[in-house]
C-alpha cells in the first residue's frame, strides 16, 4: 500500500516511529515532513498529504499534530479527503468502515506510541461497508 505522511513539529518522533513500522510492514511511504522537531506551521504538511491522496497517488494518508485537530481541520478543507481525528483502534475502524476515511489523524501529545501503532493497524486493515454509509458520505461534499 502506498502511504502518505506528515507532521507537525509535535508529530515529529512518533511520525519516525511509524514510518519505521510501515516499511517494516512492506508499505510505500512518502514523507511529507517535518524533518526535526523545530516548531514549523502544520498546514505547511497537511496540504501536501492531502493533495497526494486526493490525486490517488497514495492509498491513505497519516497525518500527526500535537492535538490531531489543525492538521486534520485542514486536510479535510480538500474536497476529496475525509481524515479522521482518532484516538482508539474502535474509532479508527469506523471511521473507515463507516465513513471512508482515506487520512488518519493522531494526536501525539494524548497517546502512546504502543496506541498509535494499534490505532495505525486498525485504521489500514479496516474496509470502507459502502451501502447505506455511501449515501452519507456522498452528502458530505458542499456544492
Amino acid at each position: 500500500m502506498k502511504i502518505a505522511i506528515g507532521s507537525d513539529h509535535a508529530g515529529f518522533a512518533l511520525k519516525a516511529k511509524l514510518i519505521t513500522i510501515l516499511e517494516a510492514a512492506g508499505h510505500h511511504v512518502k514523507d511529507f515532513g517535518c524533518y526535526s522537531e523545530d516548531s514549523i506551521d502544520y498546514p505547511d504538511y497537511a496540504h501536501p498529504v492531502a493533495n497526494e491522496v486526493e490525486q490517488h497517488a497514495a492509498d491513505l494518508g497519516v497525518l500527526i499534530c500535537g492535538s490531531g485537530n489543525g492538521i486534520s481541520m485542514t486536510a479535510n478543507k480538500h474536497q476529496g479527503i475525509r481524515c479522521a481525528l482518532c484516538w482508539t483502534p474502535e474509532i479508527a475502524s469506523l471511521a473507515r468502515q463507516h465513513n471512508d476515511a482515506n487520512i488518519l489523524s493522531l494526536p501525539a501529545r494524548f497517546i502512546s506510541e504502543e496506541l498509535a501503532v494499534e490505532i495505525l493497524h486498525a485504521f489500514l486493515s479496516a474496509q470502507f461497508e459502502g451501502g447505506r454509509h455511501a449515501t452519507r458520505v456522498g452528502k458530505i461534499a458542499c456544492g
